[in-house]
């Protein structure tokens, strides 16, 4: 398989899509390293789920600071000879400040993202797992994780559509949007080789792939 062009690969997607399973999939078979979010090491993330007005701010902080530090190590390091697959992309932790911020706290944050940004390394290829609504809402109450247990299905819907805004405009990196509706590489050994199939034929800058496409 001919992925000597993807050093840096990041897979995305909105809470219950299986992005951080699929990190670890996909390192493993291109023996890479892995660099994933810790939501755990996140003291505000559990009250903000149960009270997001009181501290939306102080976990969407910590998580810049947080991606920020892992990137730069990761700017720091050989990243030219060691492949590296991620579960989180810089670019999209504006979503999260959108949905939870209220205009002062937003035009905060806002300053001190845009400051940060350009000092993030720039994909080889972002791999983003789409779904509907309810199939994620469905798969975050059946992974039955305690600190998700506050997560309202509103704000599900709310973050599935404006992953989708996102995307739609992304054009940083090249992209490639999977719909796991019906293809599951997460769980079907035949449907991730499917997928390893398209990142090796991938030549467009965005492209899509469905099952049976």
């Amino acid at each position: 398989m001919s992925i000597d062009r993807y050093k840096y690969i990041v897979v995305e997607g909105p809470i219950g899509a299986g992005k951080t399973t699929l990190t670890r999939k996909l390192a493993e078979a291109f023996h890479a390293h892995t660099l994933q979010e810790q939501p755990q090491d996140n003291p505000f993330l559990e009250k903000f789920y149960r009270d997001p007005t009181h501290y939306a701010l102080s976990a969407q902080m910590f998580f810049l600071f947080q991606r920020m530090n892992q990137l730069r190590e990761l700017a720091q390091t050989d990243l030219f000879n060691a492949r590296v697959v991620s579960d989180f992309l810089l670019d999209k932790d504006p979503i999260f400040a959108r949905l939870t911020l209220g205009d002062d706290e937003l035009n905060l944050y806002q300053q001190l993202y845009d400051h940060l940004r350009p000092q993030a390394p720039i994909p080889d290829l972002v791999i983003y797992l789409q779904a509907q609504p309810e199939t994620l809402v469905e798969r975050v109450r059946k992974r039955g994780i305690p600190m998700e247990a506050g997560i309202s299905e509103m704000y599900l819907y709310r973050l599935c559509e404006s992953y989708s805004r996102f995307f739609y405009h992304y054009d940083a990196a090249p992209l490639l949007i999977v719909n796991t509706e019906n293809l599951n590489p997460i769980e079907r050994d035949d449907d991730f080789h499917l997928l390893l199939k398209r990142i090796d034929t991938m030549r467009g800058k965005r492209e899509f792939f469905n099952l049976g496409e």
